[in-house]
């Protein structure tokens, strides 16, 4: 017997009920879509979180005010006195750089256009510890600081919101809630972040956010501090010497601290496991609709039985093994279940690259991976779903006794 018959009796049958066929294959397309395309935007989506995370370098460590347990009340605020103190280079020599900075909303206009963007105050240490560079201009520099100067460097966004262009704008005045600046530089494009857009920032000197814009209580309070290590071999020891300085400026009991202390490394390692577990999710729900495909598989086949007892039959009263008719009616499942994944894989495919274009044009740079994981575990789990939907409707044509079956109606 020509192993190949039982397919091609397998695809005549199917090519008879062309509509049958066709919206039970859409069942698996749509779960097959479903599944590919969550999971290809859930890789794309940890690619660029974990990619924007390793641009700020392997040796930064963030320092933020109230320590890792929730039970310590009323943690002191960080100071540009714990910055100066951690940045002397005897009490600390494992630490190159250490930035302070402060943060906040503020309004920005320029000819009638106005946009909310993210201020930033911010000392020299802070370009190279956070790997800032300058497209256009120059950097805020330690005169700009003691001078309290109205100066403002303008992220790409912001470039192109205000000016319509991110060229030939140094010297350009701005208004930073109604205060007119000085325009210095334009950043380096740095695309999306953990927080959104790191490109709708604008970078003004550290003094003249704390006096005129953010205005902090107490005056020398500080959001986060930015601490750049030596180098990558020296992160660990950096953070002991974080933590024994600040520890010793708060006051605070061991094991109490008031501030909390992460390394770039521990970002990355905390996003890539809440992304991880974001896309399991999303996929899993979307693999629910594949078993509704296959439940569309089983019903489809049932109703095929019923409608084909009397070819049954007639093949088994002629000579047909109830293993032919087991084999055939499993073949058919298969194909309807595979053809449907194979569909699926490239539809799947299709939404996550118009989602990555619409995300692009957006102003957030996403690009959605397919892996081969991805395509390998759909076209084998939508053939494993064909298969097992397919076992007892196979099962019940194979079981039909050919008398009774001739003689249904």
């Amino acid at each position: 017997m020509n192993i190949w018959q039982p397919v091609i009796e397998a695809l005549e049958s199917l090519n008879g009920n062309k509509v049958r066929s066709s919206l039970t294959i859409l069942g698996i397309v749509i779960g097959v879509a479903a599944v590919i395309a969550m999971l290809a935007l859930g890789a794309g989506a940890q690619d660029t979180i974990l990619g924007s995370l390793s641009g700020i370098g392997t040796n930064l460590l963030f320092v933020f005010r109230g320590g890792e347990d929730e039970s310590i009340r009323n943690p002191e605020p960080l100071t540009i006195g714990d910055a100066e103190a951690l940045a002397d280079e005897f009490a600390a020599p494992s630490i190159e750089a250490v930035a302070p900075v402060i943060q906040g909303n503020a309004e920005v206009s320029f000819s009638g256009e106005a946009s909310t963007v993210t201020l930033t105050g911010v000392t020299p240490a802070y370009f190279p510890a956070r790997n800032y560079k300058i497209d256009e201009g120059e950097e805020i520099t330690e005169e700009h600081i003691l001078g309290r100067a109205s100066v403002v460097l303008l992220g790409v966004e912001v470039a192109d919101k205000l000016f319509d262009r991110r060229e030939g704008l140094t010297g350009e005045i701005i208004r930073v809630e109604g205060q007119p600046f000085r325009v210095i530089g334009v950043l380096e494009e740095r695309g999306g972040g953990m927080m959104g857009s790191q490109d709708n920032e604008i970078l003004i000197p550290f003094s003249t956010a704390q006096a005129r814009i953010l205005r902090r209580s107490p005056a020398d309070k500080v959001d986060i501090i930015f601490v750049q290590a030596t180098d990558a071999d020296s992160v660990i020891s950096a953070e002991e010497e974080i933590s024994q300085i600040i520890s010793q400026r708060h006051r605070t009991a061991v094991g109490e601290n008031d501030f909390t202390v992460f390394s770039q490394q521990d970002m990355v390692d905390t996003a890539s496991s809440i992304t991880g577990i974001l896309t399991v999710f999303i996929g899993g729900i979307a693999a629910i609709s594949l078993l509704v495909g296959g439940i569309g598989i089983m019903n489809i086949m049932l109703v095929s039985v019923t409608e084909r007892t009397r070819e049954i039959g007639l093949r088994k009263a002629l000579g047909a093994r109830k293993r032919d008719i087991l084999t055939q009616f499993l073949i058919e499942s298969s194909l309807l279940s595979l053809v449907g994944g194979l569909i699926g894989i490239a539809l799947g495919w299709g939404i996550g690259f118009v989602v990555g274009i619409v995300a692009t044009n957006s102003g957030t740079p996403f690009e959605p991976v397919v892996g081969l994981d991805a395509v390998l575990l759909a076209t084998l789990f939508s053939a494993a779903v064909g298969l097992f939907f397919g076992i007892y409707p196979a099962n019940r044509a194979a079981n039909l006794v050919p008398v009774e079956a001739l003689r249904y109606e």
